[in-house]
C-alpha cells in the first residue's frame, strides 16, 4: 500500500478504531460507576448474572417467609394473651369456689359468690371467642393451628398446634354452665378449677415454645438474607476505587486518541506541500 495516499489514510483509520475502542471502554466504566455493579445484564457475564438473579429471587422469596412468620407470631401472641387472661379468671373462680365451700355461709352470701363465679365463667367464653388475629383463632373450639412458611420453596413449615381453651373442653374442664350454688358443688369445683389452671399453664407453655421457635427461625432467615445479599454483592459489585482509577486513565487515553486522530487527518493536507 502506498505510504502517501489521499484515498486511504491508514493512520487516521487506526486512530479512529483506537478512539472508538477507548470510548466503548469508557462508557462501560461509567456505567459500572453509576450502578456500582460490574455485571448489570446477561451480556456482561451470562453465567454470573444468572446466578445473581437466582439468588436475588431467593432473597425476595424469603421476604414472604418473614411475612408468614410475623403473622404466625402475631396470632400466637394474641392466643397467649387470651390464655393468660383465662388463667387469671380461673384463679379468681377458684377463690370464689373456695369461699363458697365454707359451711358457715348464709344463703345470701352463697348466692352472691355464685353470681360472681358465673360472671367470671362467662368472661372466659368472651375472651376465647375474641382472641383472633387476621381471622385466625387458636384458642376457640375447633381453632386453627398455625403452619408458617419456613423456606423459600414452601416445602418446609413450622407448625404450632391450636389449644382449645373454651369452657368444657379438654383444657378448661369447667362446664359452660358450671356453678357453685351449693356446698357440695363448690367443693368439687375447686378440684375442677385447679385442673383447668394446670391445663391452661401447659397449653400456654406449648404456645410459648411455638412462638420461640418462630422467632428463632425468623432470626435465621434475616441472617440468611444478609449472607445471600453479601454473596450476590461479591459476584456483581464493582471495586469503585479501581474503576475510578480506570476512568481517569480512559479519559486521558480518549484525549490522546482525539489528538492522534487530528494529527492523522492532517497528513492529507501535508501532501499538498509536495506540489507547491
Amino acid at each position: 500500500m502506498a505510504l502517501n495516499s489521499i484515498n486511504n489514510n491508514a493512520s487516521a483509520m487506526a486512530a479512529l478504531a483506537n478512539l472508538a475502542d477507548t470510548q466503548t471502554q469508557l462508557q462501560k466504566t461509567q456505567n459500572i460507576i453509576s450502578t456500582g455493579k460490574t455485571i448489570n445484564s446477561a451480556k456482561d457475564n451470562g453465567a454470573v448474572w444468572s446466578i445473581a438473579q437466582t439468588m436475588t429471587g431467593k432473597v425476595t422469596a424469603l421476604d414472604s417467609v418473614k411475612d408468614s412468620l410475623n403473622r404466625a407470631q402475631s396470632t400466637i401472641d394474641v392466643a397467649m394473651s387470651a390464655g393468660q387472661q383465662v388463667s387469671d379468671l380461673l384463679t379468681q373462680m377458684k377463690a370464689k369456689a373456695l369461699a363458697a365451700s365454707d359451711t358457715s355461709l348464709d344463703t345470701t352470701s352463697r348466692t352472691a359468690l355464685n353470681e360472681d363465679f358465673k360472671s367470671l365463667r362467662d368472661q372466659i367464653s368472651k375472651v376465647v371467642s375474641n382472641a383472633d388475629f387476621n381471622g385466625v383463632n387458636m384458642v376457640k373450639s375447633g381453632g386453627a393451628s398455625i403452619a408458617s412458611l419456613a423456606n423459600a420453596d414452601a416445602t418446609a413449615k413450622i407448625t404450632v398446634l391450636a389449644q382449645n381453651l373454651s369452657l368444657g373442653g379438654g383444657i378448661v374442664t369447667v362446664a359452660a354452665a358450671g356453678s357453685i350454688g351449693t356446698i357440695g358443688v363448690a367443693t368439687s369445683m375447686i378440684a375442677t378449677v385447679n385442673t383447668s389452671i394446670s391445663n391452661v399453664s401447659t397449653a400456654l407453655s406449648k404456645l410459648g415454645t411455638g412462638s420461640k421457635a418462630l422467632a428463632s427461625h425468623q432470626n435465621f432467615i434475616n441472617k440468611l438474607q444478609d449472607s445471600i445479599d453479601i454473596g450476590v454483592g461479591n459476584l456483581v459489585d464493582a471495586d469503585l476505587a479501581k474503576e475510578s482509577a480506570k476512568l481517569q486513565a480512559l479519559q486521558t487515553k480518549q484525549q490522546l486518541g482525539v489528538q492522534a486522530l487530528s494529527i492523522a487527518n492532517q497528513s492529507s493536507s501535508i501532501l499538498l506541500g509536495l506540489f507547491r
